[in-house]
């Protein structure tokens, strides 16, 4: 078994994993992380910019660099309630170099932070490296196990971040509790062609929610249904599926038969948990593996890209000068729980009454009195563009 020993190893090569990496090195700390796949091209991740993020990358002197990676804007959201459009979220009013939203694949973004992090002598990044099980000492997370492509290998750490997802194996080892809020809805990812002509709105609700973003050459599509409910979807055959989508978006319904199979079908199982605690002596949860987010607003990345400025902001020096104690990772958590909850609270509550409750559901008559609200007070939007685009307490770079 290959040994290896550092102050910080980071699992998870990720938004929250990358960037915690990324500025932790910028700082001097020597950083692995290990990702467990071979490179970041994964279709249907989440693929939004927010404006908080773009504004870190503004801070650390990226901007221009990052606004060459192909992508599309959106400064404001609009939702369209059977044929009635208002504006859900308004970007333009931000005080903030970039007050939109920038849909870019999570690969391309992935692949800029990793380039990034290669400037800094002192990060490393490790891929096709498959962390296995914590390494447990006295009762203190010292390292993990993991399996790499010349074979195992035990990295020993000062502090292990745990930035491994939803799925995250190191919370699963840790033994840390968690609190899963009742599963709402799923969403069912797929792609079908774009002309130039076509007119189709980015939020549709009338039996049933879409959202389809414009990816240049095609239309990354999803549609939103109850949970657990794609078994009766697939038992009613691709036939009914096509026209269930072209009744919520008509344009797109001369080419729904791109979709000949269920494998083109991509099934988000989605869960809203988190962590009762984020950290034990040695390990520190963030981003999904800390608290799985709803898709709702696509604020997951950005609360993770969050969580990791925190980090570093927070430990990093004390990374850096050998320093850090077990008692100052819950410094972490103290900072951006309450964002967190914030957050959760009003994806599982306040739009609760958005989601389909059976397949057959007509969305509209329930409409979520946030939604009337915004509708009676339109420059509400202003409010609800600066809670989805910077969060209810943005990060800022201060290393």
């Amino acid at each position: 078994m290959r040994q290896e020993s550092v102050p910080c190893c980071v699992v998870g090569g990720g938004p929250a994993g990358l960037m915690v990496g990324v500025l932790l090195a910028r700082q001097g700390v020597e950083v692995l992380v290990l990702e467990k796949h071979a490179d970041f091209l994964r279709d249907f991740r989440g693929d939004t910019i927010h404006p908080s993020t773009q504004e870190l990358m503004y801070e650390l002197g990226w901007i221009d660099e990052f606004q060459q990676i192909p992508h599309s804007i959106v400064d404001h959201v609009d939702l369209n309630f059977d044929g009635k459009i208002f504006t859900f979220a308004d970007f333009r009013r931000l005080k903030v170099h970039c007050p939109y939203i920038a849909f870019m694949p999570q690969w391309d973004f992935l692949d800029f932070l990793a380039t990034k992090g290669k400037e800094f002598p002192s990060f490393r990044l490790l891929q096709s490296t498959e962390v296995s099980d914590l390494l447990i000492e006295g009762g203190r997370v010292v390292g993990v196990h993991a399996t790499a492509p010349d074979g195992p290998l035990e990295v020993r750490a000062n502090l292990v971040i745990a930035a491994d997802g939803r799925d995250s194996t190191c919370r699963i080892h840790s033994g840390l509790e968690t609190i899963t809020e009742p599963p709402l809805i799923d969403v069912l990812w797929f792609r079908v062609s774009r002309r130039d002509d076509d007119k189709v709105e980015f939020h549709q609700s009338r039996k049933g929610i879409l959202t389809a973003i414009n990816r240049g050459d095609y239309w990354q599509v999803s549609s939103v249904i109850p949970a657990r409910a794609f078994a009766e979807v697939r038992a009613a055959g691709l036939a009914e599926f096509h026209a269930r989508i072209a009744a919520l978006a008509p344009a797109l319904s001369d080419r729904m038969s791109e979709i000949k199979t269920w494998d083109q079908v991509y099934e988000l199982t989605v869960r809203v948990n988190r962590l009762t605690t984020w950290h034990r002596p040695g390990l520190l949860c963030i981003g999904d593996a800390a608290h799985a987010m709803s898709p709702a607003g696509g604020v997951g990345i950005s609360l993770a890209i969050q969580d990791a400025v925190a980090t570093a902001n927070i430990l990093g020096p004390k990374l850096r000068s050998h320093t850090l104690r077990d008692s100052d990772v819950p410094r972490v958590q103290a900072r951006r729980e309450l964002p967190t909850r914030i957050t959760q609270k009003f994806q599982v509550t306040a739009l609760r009454d958005l989601y389909p409750k059976n397949l057959h559901d007509d969305t509209v008559r329930h409409m979520p009195p946030v939604f009337t609200a915004l509708r009676m007070f339109p420059l509400l939007s202003h409010i609800m563009g600066r809670f989805i685009g910077l969060g209810v307490r943005p990060e800022h770079i201060t290393s």
